[in-house]
């Protein structure tokens, strides 16, 4: 057991490495020059010179890299390269609003796959099955950036019981914070839920034809109560695995999200530092969320041997 968790330690600390180098290899080759950008065209060649070995983008690529890294361990992620201001300063408060996201949309979807991917699998020949299976169908083919503007649209404009776009922080007004928080993760947990409701449905169809399941029938247990009572765990593993998979997609649909409804996260901090070649910040960015999707699903693959009792005999034996 012991040896498996060092082992998979290991492959997350070296998987880490390699992200770190490919995310500074990648910008660092990107087309342009950040002094010329922050210049002008009318710079001489002195000012850029001046500037390049101000910014440290005259050193040589290993030099660059290894400074960097080197801050990474102690969580520095450098300094902004127009406002001067630490990266790991400008990200902070950023990365409160896209975790409240991601977190609140992941829970959204859980809550709204489970029952429906139960009713779809004990309803499977009936009409309300094959409504929950092409709902879900139709839910997978919307972009998330389209069910935030209808969302927008119904609740936002016509109805006018939430606000369209903002963002109010927890600390000053609860009420508020919620408010503007609804919206965008329903949009994003719906989006998220109609790709688990097919794994889950097909979680609970295995347990259908199971001689345990057919016990709990034949003892008097109803067909709902004996699904949800041995296909739980099987959904709980779909789920789970489903979550790691998609776990990069749901970080691009909060940060598509965030657009929508205007919210200051690290999206939109992502897209603006992109849009004015402040690599720098989008180092630090790409950085944490490639480290999350890496650390959960390192995570993963540890809550496996929890949840499925015969991964734990094998790592016994």
């Amino acid at each position: 057991m012991r040896r498996g968790l060092l082992l998979r330690l290991s492959v997350l600390v070296a998987s880490l490495a390699a992200a770190s180098l490919v995310i500074f290899w990648i910008t660092q080759a990107l087309p342009g020059d950040v002094a010329r950008v922050m210049l002008g065209d009318g710079a001489s060649p002195e000012q850029l010179a001046a500037k390049r070995a101000e910014l440290g983008t005259d050193r040589p690529f290993l030099v660059q890299y290894g400074a960097w890294a080197g801050g990474l361990l102690h969580g520095d992620f450098g300094a902004s390269w127009y406002s001067t201001l630490p990266v790991a300063a400008l990200i902070g408060p950023r990365a409160a609003v896209t975790g409240w996201l991601i977190t609140g949309g992941l829970l959204v979807a859980i809550a709204v796959a489970l029952p429906l991917g139960a009713l779809a699998a004990l309803h499977r020949r009936r009409i309300a099955g094959f409504a929950v299976s092409a709902s879900a169908q139709v839910g997978m083919a919307i972009p998330a950036f389209w069910a935030g503007i209808l969302l927008s649209m119904l609740f936002a404009v016509q109805l006018r019981w939430l606000p369209a776009n903002g963002y109010v922080p927890l600390t000053r007004d609860p009420a508020a914070w919620a408010e503007h928080l609804i919206l965008p993760i329903v949009a994003l947990g719906l989006v998220q839920a109609a790709v688990l409701i097919r794994y889950v449905r097909s979680s609970f169809l295995d347990v259908l034809g199971e001689d345990y399941y057919r016990t709990a029938r034949s003892i008097g247990w109803t067909r709902g109560a004996a699904l949800w009572r041995h296909g739980i765990r099987n959904a709980a593993l779909s789920l789970v695995t489903v979550i790691g998979l998609q776990l990069s997609a749901l970080i691009v649909g909060a940060i598509v999200i965030e657009r929508v409804f205007v919210l200051p996260g690290l999206g939109s901090l992502l897209l603006d530092s992109v849009s004015q070649f402040d690599l720098a910040i989008v180092r630090g960015i790409v950085m944490i969320l490639v480290a999350v999707v890496l650390v959960v699903n390192g995570l993963i693959d540890m809550a496996y041997v929890i949840i499925d009792p015969r991964l734990r005999q094998e790592g016994s034996t």
